[in-house]
């Protein structure tokens, strides 16, 4: 426990009352001062630390991430970064010779562009081009749509005849004009049936949620500087016992938040019941359960947004794009989880999604309801990546918080968009200027879920790609796009509000703003020390800054002081 001096440093503590000092006392694990050195109180008892001219920020929050699913996914094959469709199925074709079907009896395949495909569809034809004689998977790059095989198909037990899993929804196997499934599976619509899979296959694979494969996933957002994640979307509560083993052991090093899914009204109450019953089952303030998570729409990518005017493609979703539940149904969810005293925490991508989503939440706060049962959750937006400009400053009139994940910002999802939104809809994605002038809180995370991009959860790599609009890794082709930089420049997100956005307003969605998100005396010492600040940094350089020490609950939980 931190009983210490930190000073001839730069602290800058997201807290208004002192943003800035050179020297930061720690008592007990508790911030007791901030300022100047040559204001501050007496200190000679305390071990000093000279922090030579490094900078101290308050710990990070990861406000959506999914680091159970990155847990799990230690099994899955990565696919190489290519828009080369030959180059992809000869690397399947390849390592499906290398590994029998006895070796590795059913093949996961990450990540492929959905621009690879140009004019071809994503076929259970061609991939058996590649392999046949067992169940394929490979996920595209959003994490939303997945494309199998037939061998696959035929052991979920789908063909023309048989229903998909669930009966409506975005969660569906795509299908011919004879109701043949083509391939192309939506929203993990295959995921109810694995076990049927699995079972035919005599095999599972080793994805089990346990402490010793989800702390390692933790000890590396923690050595990022995270010390706070909100996981959203608990696949099940295995994960929650693992976490909670963490913590029980001592060995937890950062806050933890997780949420449960639900789909309709109907299955609503059920998700409610969950997440009681989860969050019962913590051992301490470290984990909390207390939010529910709802998929609005699909993907931009994938033609699957719910949009206001038409896509200029119908491929997978209608004119319209697909909507997981209009209104009046997302105005009883409201209800019901405002008496429940129960968050929610909407994923959303089309501006109709948008637009649905902020009648819904207006109305509810309207509601004569509100005499019996005041308002008393918060409603966060999930990527929110094409906003009608006539609903910029809803969020902030209606209280709504909004999280966007930085290191899309750049080139990640490349221009696929751009053939069902058209140019001008595409230019005008990830720009949060407005919404956050007009004074809503916005929150920044990873949403990163599987360990080929575990990496890129790295907040000041995302603080990067989004300070810049280029993605290092995954440029924009320069050609098309001067400098690889994704339209508008002027939508950049400068280094202030960008850590603000990881700290102080990141708490407030997670509800922890007595703890977390500032350096304030009084609170808990989560501190991050950085070997440059990022405020002198240039922001093609903001990912090469690196924590040297990170302190949660007043200990130091990675590097050293």
């Amino acid at each position: 426990m931190l009983n210490h001096v930190l000073t001839n440093g730069i602290i800058r503590t997201s807290d208004a009352a002192v943003p800035l000092g050179d020297t930061v006392i720690v008592r007990d694990g508790s911030v007791d001062w901030v300022g100047e050195r040559a204001d501050a109180p007496g200190w000679e008892e305390l071990a000093v630390v000279d922090l030579g001219g490094k900078t101290i920020i308050p710990g990070i929050i990861d406000a959506h991430s999914h680091p159970a699913l990155v847990a799990m996914s230690r099994w899955h094959i990565a696919l190489p970064r290519t828009d080369d469709l030959d180059e992809l199925l000869a690397f399947i074709r390849d390592f499906g010779q290398l590994h029998p079907k006895e070796e590795w009896p059913y093949l996961y395949f990450e990540y492929y562009s959905p621009a690879i495909f140009g004019e071809v569809a994503p076929t259970k034809e061609l991939l058996d081009q590649a392999i046949w004689d067992r169940p394929v998977l490979c996920q595209d790059a959003g994490d939303h749509a997945s494309w199998v095989n037939s061998q696959m198909l035929e052991m979920l037990g789908i063909d023309r005849f048989a229903p998909d899993p669930e009966a409506a929804g975005l969660e569906r196997f795509v299908r011919s004009g004879s109701g043949e499934p083509t391939g192309l599976v939506l929203e993990n619509a295959h995921i109810p049936l694995l076990p049927r899979m699995y079972e035919a296959l005599g095999w599972s694979p080793p994805e089990e949620p346990t402490a010793e494969t989800i702390l390692p996933v933790l000890e590396f957002l923690s050595s990022k500087g995270v010390v706070a994640v909100f996981d959203a979307l608990i696949e099940s509560p295995e994960v929650i016992d693992a976490v909670v083993e963490i913590d029980r052991r001592g060995d937890l090093p950062m806050h933890y938040e997780g949420a449960v899914r639900f789909r309709s009204l109907a299955d609503l109450p059920e998700a409610l019941d969950s997440v009681r019953q989860l969050d019962a089952r913590r051992v301490s303030e470290r984990t909390r359960i207390r939010t529910v998570k709802l998929f609005l729409d699909g993907t931009n990518e994938l033609g699957s947004s719910a949009v206001l005017e038409p896509l200029l493609s119908d491929d997978n979703s209608g004119r319209f794009g697909a909507i997981q539940m209009e209104r009046d149904e997302l105005i009883d969810c409201l209800e019901l989880c405002n008496r429940a005293g129960v968050d929610m925490h909407i994923h959303m991508v089309g501006d109709r999604a948008f637009r649905t989503a902020c009648d819904a939440v207006e109305q509810a706060l309207r509601s004569p309801e509100r005499t019996d049962h005041p308002w008393n959750i918060q409603v966060t937006f999930a990527h929110c990546e094409l906003i009608d400009p006539s609903d910029m400053t809803r969020p902030a009139e209606l209280g709504i918080i909004i999280n966007w994940t930085n290191h899309w910002s750049g080139g990640y999802f490349g221009d696929e968009g751009i053939h069902h939104l058209g140019e001008a809809r595409w230019s005008r994605m990830y720009d949060f200027t407005v919404v956050a002038d007009a004074g809503a809180v916005l929150t920044f995370s990873s949403d990163v879920v599987s360990s080929a991009e575990l990496h890129r959860a790295d907040p000041f790599f995302g603080m990067q790609v989004a300070a810049t609009r280029v993605d290092p890794e995954t440029p924009l082709d320069s050609s098309r796009w001067p400098e690889a930089v994704r339209p508008r420049a002027g939508s950049v997100l400068h280094i202030e509000r960008l850590l603000r956005g990881y700290t102080a307003h990141a708490a407030v969605q997670l509800r922890i703003t007595d703890e977390f998100g500032t350096i304030s005396p009084g609170s808990p010492a989560h501190l991050v020390v950085l070997d440059r600040d990022p405020f002198s940094t240039p922001p093609s350089e903001l990912a090469q800054i690196a924590p040297t020490a990170v302190v949660f609950e007043g200990r130091v939980v990675s590097g050293s002081l």
